[in-house]
């Protein structure tokens, strides 16, 4: 049987990595730029994180909070108030120790004027933010305070991949400060439950809600919730975490106020972020081996016109057409939002324009040529449809349902992802059936590893040894601790023989 062509070369089961890498590119999402383990992102992937930024933002200003933004500098000293956190972050800062450059012997310029005291660039803002908060509060009035940033961040990664894990990321981190422990616990509970939200509702993304297990929790927080995501080649993504510090950092920080009774009490206080990373977890989800495919509610535009004029006897007719069509469209609302057109008049071949958009992942395109004039018609393709499967539309027709083809396109999406999810979301009871599950099958001489595994559902003692030797024997981690319990209750944990409370979602991760 010859072999399907697809546009994205290697496919998906052939190299799920180098897939991924492909569909970046053809896509025109972000390349890799001088600055090892940095990526520029490019005008439609950060139009994609532009529709992400803003929704959330929506949402966080709907839930109490206020943005402002903080310094990208951090004094070594802050870092060093709360040890655990340094800890857990030592060895991905990038540090600042001079502030200017002189010309040396050589003609070359060299570090100058060495600095009193080393500046941390942003690894995360808890320490600086506290520093902020502990000037901010003073009395049980000020609190709740509910702060957000957008912000840029550094961590020195060795291991990079553009989308999941660069030396520097775009994100917002929620920072919050509250007067009681009921106050904080629930902020965090809140907060993941908002991110849940924006990736199954937005994103598409079906997600499940957990706390992390003490070996991935936060340094320095008291309990980490997060919401993990199956991509698909079965592997988990982290994407989002809130975190419930409790009073660590108020005391590193001397985050104290004066209660309704005078007295002096730290403050309670929480974390959460998400980043650029959910643009990985969209590609991740969606995509297919022709390009990028996405949801309708977070796309850059909704809808691309490619007008057909080769062979036209009235090249104007055809684009005054596709001008009303897009003028037509862009008057009505789409879940808050007008619907966005682009109508793509490139000087080259109609097809490729047409694969070009298949590649960028536009949900719907529209291909008008002079016979769809003369029918008052449009010829429509959907992303969530194989490339070939087109249909002609009456205009008026198309431009009435325009916006619940878009919801279908969405519920598609997101039915797609949770039904490969849950298909490859298994209990298992023995320790040998574990195992199994996650070693791969062997492969051809330097061929890939074949994808295999996903979300193993177990009974866990709580016994961090347990975790530890799992993950140095197959590098699988528990994802979270569900907070809604997928499995039976009570059992026994597979791997001590001890009482278990309920199973947890082991998988392999990003």
């Amino acid at each position: 049987m010859a072999k399907v062509k697809t546009a994205i070369t290697p496919t998906r089961d052939e190299n799920y990595p180098e897939w991924f890498q492909q569909v970046i590119r053809a896509a025109d999402l972000a390349e890799p730029s001088p600055v090892r383990g940095c990526m520029v992102i490019k005008p439609w992937g950060y139009s994609l994180w532009e529709r992400m930024q803003a929704t959330l933002d929506g949402m966080f200003k709907a839930t109490g909070h206020e943005n402002a933004y903080f310094p990208l500098f951090i004094p070594l000293s802050f870092m060093e108030k709360e040890a655990e956190h340094v800890e857990g972050f030592a060895k991905e800062c990038a540090v600042v120790t001079h502030h200017r450059l002189e010309a040396g012997p050589d003609g070359g310029l060299i570090p100058a004027g060495e600095l009193e005291e080393p500046l941390v660039v942003r690894p995360t803002s808890e320490t600086i933010i506290g520093a902020m908060f502990a000037k901010w509060v003073e009395s049980y009035r000020d609190l709740p305070l509910l702060i957000n940033q957008w912000a840029n961040i550094v961590r020195w990664e060795m291991r990079t991949r553009m989308f999941l894990r660069t030396t520097e990321f775009l994100w917002q981190e929620g920072h919050t400060a509250h007067a009681t422990q009921q106050e904080a616990e629930e902020e965090t509970r809140r907060m993941l439950d908002v991110y849940a939200q924006f990736a199954e509702r937005h994103m598409a993304m079906p997600v499940i809600k957990g706390e992390k297990s003490e070996a991935e929790r936060f340094p320095g927080a008291v309990k980490t919730y997060s919401i993990e995501a199956m991509m698909q080649d079965r592997k988990a993504l982290q994407s989002g975490t809130s975190h419930y510090l409790g009073q660590n950092f108020a005391k590193a920080s001397d985050i104290k106020y004066l209660d309704e009774n005078g007295s002096l009490q730290h403050a309670w206080t929480t974390s959460w972020g998400v980043s650029t990373r959910l643009i990985g977890g969209v590609i991740m989800s969606h995509s297919d081996d022709d390009g990028l495919i996405l949801p309708p509610r977070i796309a850059p535009a909704h809808v691309v016109i490619i007008p057909i004029t080769f062979k036209a006897d009235d090249p104007d007719a055809v684009m005054n057409y596709c001008h009303k069509l897009a003028d037509d469209l862009r008057v009505i609302s789409f879940h808050g939002r007008s619907i966005e057109v682009q109508i793509d008049q490139r000087d080259m071949r109609g097809g490729d324009k047409v694969w070009s958009w298949i590649k960028k992942g536009i949900p719907i395109r529209l291909e008008i040529g002079p016979r769809d004039v003369a029918q008052d018609a449009v010829f429509m393709g959907r992303r969530d449809k194989a490339h070939k499967e087109k249909q002609s539309l009456p205009r008026m027709e198309f431009v009435e349902q325009i916006s619940s083809i878009l919801d279908e396109m969405q519920s598609n999406l997101y039915d797609r992802a949770l039904s490969y999810r849950d298909q490859n979301l298994v209990k298992i009871d023995t320790k040998e059936d574990f195992y199994e599950f996650f070693t791969a099958p062997k492969a051809a001489e330097n061929a890939p590893i074949p994808i295999h595994g996903g979300f193993a559902l177990t009974h866990w003692s709580g016994d961090p040894e347990v975790e530890a030797r799992i993950n140095d024997d197959l590098s699988v981690t528990i994802r979270c601790i569900p907070l809604e319990d997928l499995g039976d209750g009570e059992g026994l944990c597979p791997f001590s023989g001890e009482k278990s409370r309920q199973r947890v979602i082991w998988s392999k991760a990003y």
